[in-house]
Parts: structure tokens; sequence; C-alpha cells
């Protein structure tokens, strides 16, 4: 009865959108499967056709073989990956240089960081690919768009009902392989029902560079989801999401528990209302998640627990040709704690509130010239009021395209830093200000041929008031050291009728005002991503997926700071549809690099990894 009631008035709410679509294209209903078109937070038409983001869709993440999140984001320019062990286990990435915290991640556009851990970062290692529909990163300073904690970017992953039914399996073994199901019916009162079920498994060595014993991963992930078509212009949504990972240091046996197991659970249940008119989009998502993570260390116990409810309303304009505008506001309750014990004691238990509003505006004034403004106020129950903004300017001229912009961002202080204590004197800072963060962003579009594109981006960001323990370890506080990130991303992209490349080369500093380099931000990266179809008269057609990253010497942390070598690591896929089936053989770490990301956690070395998908 409850959910009825909300429903009727929800859409009571949005009865005043009487004019109907000529076509609405975004109603998949007599098209499917469907193609996935994400929309950005806080933003309205102008705005949108000029927002940069890369995304991996569904068919480039099968393309890769990849089973779990780390190892595609890997091959992102402008991205670096940091994980502590093998598959599952725990994994940070660092964006345009910035701090593993500063990038803000998303599930279906709500924000999804972590509160119970120290950093308030979400851990990408927990994650793992097949009930994941897209990926979309945004990198730079993107605070206006998403709120708190994307100062360095968002990363934001889409969960949408696939409407291919298969199910597939992969591995090389019976301790190594991974098992997906996914099955979806359309109803004859009209509900889109889809239920993804996943199981991952990996038992790959010792995550330590100079250990003997076996490690390994447990996953097992469950997704529903659910469509609606209240009318041609209203559409409801519904994402249930459950993850269950359990990794194991020092042993792995699944008839007994030794030496360090970790279980980390992530629940996540969503709602939402999108009602589109010929100038007009009304969306409304509720939103509410919780983590588990309990861990056993040689006898002793530290659990990990937090919760968060959410709500977020938008409001979009077409007002002409030229013009859009767009506004709403956001409501996060987050709460939760830890409890270390053992030789170290820590615990945190708190609670923190966020109310924002926001608004946009994009502006045609020529027929190619763009300016475009988002505008952000954050009202934190500890942190107090913070306002973040983007202004950007795009100018297109045939083929050259030109665009500059200015932006802010802040990250909030976690429980722990608010709350948090341990036992050697440690207590928390209630009185702490948020971190601030100032980009300025440059960057130039020229298309050399129709099917060819040079893309290049520079970028400086300062992180002010920045959070860091005092000299006593005792709390937090806003120090005046700064932070600068900087840098040039290079793009080259080629679409063929069969094939496309993409070649980077990122160049980038991260350091202190006093000059000293930021651990784990390497300087230099570049490699390709490469996907072709082969047309062969005697086996017929089959697929490559190529990615190869080099990744420069950089600072790293191993007793003391550093120099970690360089690494070339090339991934293989080649995939071909037989019997009814795709089947697909996967070469990770082709030219078998040795090496260790962080320092003194070790990676795999050459893996192949056989498996197929068959639909029905």
């Amino acid at each position: 009865m409850f959910i009825r009631l909300i429903v009727l008035i929800l859409l009571s709410f949005f009865s005043f959108n009487v004019f109907a679509l000529d076509k609405c294209n975004w109603d998949n209903r007599e098209d499917v499967p469907c193609v996935i078109i994400s929309k950005t937070n806080n933003s309205s038409k102008i705005n949108e056709e000029n927002i940069t983001k890369a995304i991996i869709t569904k068919q480039d993440i099968e393309n890769s073989g990849h089973t779990n999140l780390t190892d595609i984001l890997k091959s992102v320019s402008g991205l670096n990956v940091y994980q502590s062990g093998e598959r599952g286990q725990s994994s940070s990435v660092f964006l345009r240089g910035g701090e593993s915290n500063h990038t803000l991640v998303l599930l279906n556009g709500m924000a999804i960081n972590d509160q119970s851990v120290t950093d308030g970062m979400h851990d990408f290692g927990q994650d793992f690919l097949q009930s994941i529909q897209q990926i979309e990163i945004h990198k730079g300073s993107s605070g206006a768009n998403f709120g708190p904690s994307a100062i360095s970017g968002a990363i934001n992953i889409i969960t949408a009902i696939d409407y291919t039914n298969s199910y597939s399996v992969s591995g090389f073994d019976g301790r190594n392989n991974s098992l997906d199901l996914n099955y979806t019916k359309i109803t004859d009162d009209d509900w889109h029902l889809n239920i993804n079920g996943v199981i991952n498994q990996s038992n790959l060595g010792s995550s330590t560079a100079d250990g003997t014993e076996d490690d390994g991963t447990f996953n097992k992930q469950i997704n529903l989801n659910s469509v609606k078509w209240i009318n041609d212009n209203t559409k409801l949504k519904s994402t249930f999401y459950v993850r269950e990972t359990r990794t194991y240091y020092d042993d792995m046996d699944y008839n007994g528990e030794y030496g360090y197991v970790m279980d980390n659970t992530m629940q996540v249940f969503q709602t939402s209302i999108d009602s589109v008119s010929k100038n007009m989009e009304d969306l409304l998502t509720f939103h509410w998640q919780a983590y588990a993570k309990d861990i056993d260390d040689g006898g002793y116990s530290d659990s990990y627990d937090s919760q968060a409810l959410a709500t977020r309303y938008e409001k979009k304009f077409n007002l002409s040709e030229k013009s859009s505008f767009g506004f709403g506001s956001e409501y996060k309750y987050d709460w939760g704690g830890f409890e270390n014990q053992g030789s170290f004691n820590s615990s945190s238990k708190g609670h923190v509130k966020d109310f924002a509003i926001f608004a946009n505006a994009g502006y045609k004034f020529f027929d190619n010239s763009i300016i475009y403004l988002y505008a952000r106020n954050d009202d934190h129950n500890t942190a107090g009021q913070n306002n973040t903004y983007r202004l950007s300017f795009v100018q297109t001229n045939d083929s050259f395209k030109f665009g500059a912009s200015t932006a802010t961002g802040l990250r909030n202080p976690t429980l722990y830093e608010l709350f948090g204590s341990n036992n050697y004197g440690y207590k928390g800072n209630i009185n702490l200000k948020a971190e601030k963060s100032e980009t300025n962003e440059i960057f130039v579009s020229y298309n050399i041929f129709d099917n060819l594109t040079l893309n290049s981006t520079a970028y400086r960001t300062t992180v002010l008031d920045r959070l860091e323990f005092n000299s006593g370890y005792t709390a937090t506080e806003n120090k005046t050291i700064h932070l600068s990130h900087e840098g040039l991303e290079n793009q080259l992209n080629f679409e063929g009728e069969n094939q496309n490349l993409s070649i980077f080369a990122d160049f980038s500093k991260s350091k202190t005002e006093s000059g000293v380099g930021q651990q784990r931000r390497p300087p230099l990266n570049y490699g390709l991503n490469f996907s072709k179809k082969f047309i062969n008269s005697h086996i017929g057609s089959f697929n490559m997926n190529l990615n190869y990253k080099y990744t420069g010497k950089h600072l790293d942390y191993d007793g003391g700071t550093v120099v970690a070598k360089s690494t070339d690591i090339v991934d293989l896929n080649l995939s071909k549809d037989y019997l009814d089936s795709i089947w697909n053989l996967s070469i990770s770490n082709l030219l078998n690099e040795r090496y260790e990301r962080p320092l003194t956690y070790s990676k795999d070395g050459r893996q192949f990894r056989i498996g197929f998908k068959k639909n029905f």
C-alpha cells in the first residue's frame, strides 16, 4: 500500500509534463537490446553535448576478456591502479595524480564511497565485471556535477538490464574460474525483469612479493533490475545489487580459515522515476547502501559497517535550440564505524549528513560557440557550507574544437577523521574543514580525417586546506601544505569499418608545494587499445582485442621512499562465434612481466584463460 501511495504521489508530481514525445527513443521496448545512454548529474541538453567522459561499454568489457574491474581500468589513460595482492584484494585508483580518496565512485549516478573505512574511499578490488553494463570515467574536477570527493574526477558504474539471455563460463582450472547467468523477461503487463548471478574464484599464489603460501578470493554477486513504462513519457526503474567477497591471505583453504581472512559485503537498492516531455525532464532517485566487512587476523577480529540513505531530484529545461537550464537538490545521510582489535586498537563511530542544491545553464551564443556553467552548494553538518562550480567555454570550427574551463572541488572529512580514536592517542577532530581544490583545464580536438581524431588536454589542480595527521599523529587537521597536480594527456583515435585504434600518452607531475614528489604517481604513461575483426576464408571471422600500457618509474614505499621500476603490460583477447557460442581465449600479461604494484605486493605473470558465452 505504501509503495502504491508513493507511486501515485510521484505520478501526480510529474503530471504537468503534458507534451508527448514524437518518438520516445529512450523507450527501447521495440528495439532490444538497448543502447545505454547515461546522463551526467547536474546537466542539461546544451551542457551534456560537451561533457567529456571515457565510456567502457558492455561490448568493450566482453571484448577485453577481463572479469574484474581493476584489470579493465588499468587500460584507461590518466588512471593508475594499485592492488594489495591478487584479484579480489584491496585496490585503489589514482586519477590525474590525485589522492586515492579524491575520486568519487557512483552506482547509476549515486555516490557509493564507503564511510566506514578511514579514508572514505571505494575499494575497487571487490568489484567484478559481469553485472556491469557500462563504466564512465569523468576526468578532472567534477564537484559541481557529482558532489564531495570528486576532486580528481568520478567513476560511474552502470547496472542496467542486459536483454541478452545467456550464461558464460571462463577460467583455467578448478580454482580459477567464473560463472555468469543472465535472464530477462518482459511480462504481459510490460514489466522488464532481469536477474544476473555471478560466481568468481581465484587462487593465484602469494600476494606478497616474498611469500610462498596460497592466497585467493571467492566472490558472489546478484543483480536484480526492473523497468516499467508507466506511460509513453514516464519510466520507473529499480536496481538491487548484492556483492559478497571472501579474501584469503597467507593460506587459501575452503575447509578452514588460516592467517588473514576478510569478508566484504556490499548491498545497494535504488529506485528512480524519470519523466520526459518535449522540452522538459524530471528525475527523482532514492538510494540505500550498506557495507559490512569482517576481518579475522590470526584470531583477532576487526569489523567495519556503514550505511547510507540518499535521494536526489533533478529538473531540466530545453529553453530553445540555443539554451538549456537545470536545477535540483540532493540529500545524503551516512552512518557507521569500525572496531579494530589486536596489537593496534582503533575505532570510529558516528554519522554525517549533507544537503546540496545545484543548478546548471548552457548557452550557444553563436552557431559554434558555447558557454556553460555548473554550480553546487553543499551544507555538511560538521564541515559547514561549501560551494563548487565549473565554468567552461567551447569553440568549434569545422574540424577543430577548442575548450577551456575552471572548476573547484571539495572532500568532506571522513567519520574516522571526525570521530575516530586509537590506542596511540589519536582522537577525531569535529572542527575540521573540507579539503578544497582549484582546477584549470584547456583541451583541443582536431579531426585530421573523418575517422582520425587527435585530442589533447592540459590541466593543473591545486589542493587547499589539506587534511593530514598533525606532527604527533594525535589528530587530523587542515594544513596549509598545498598539493599540485599538473599534466598533459594526448590521445589519437582511429575508427575503421572493422577496427578501432586508440594511442595515448600522459605526462604528469604531482608534488607538494616544497617540490617533493608524491608516491604512486607515475610521471609517464603511454600505450594503446586496439580491436579488430578479422575475416578469414578458411576459419571464418574472429575478433582480437589488444591492450598495452607502459607505466614509467615512480616513487613508492618499501620501508622508505624508493623508486619503483617501469613496466610494459600487454593483454590480449581472441574471440570467435562457433557452434552457436562465443568462445574466447584471454592472455593477460602477455610479456610475463614480473613486478610489484604497490611495492611488496606481487602481480600475476602470464596467464591463459579460456571461456565461452551461450545465448538462449
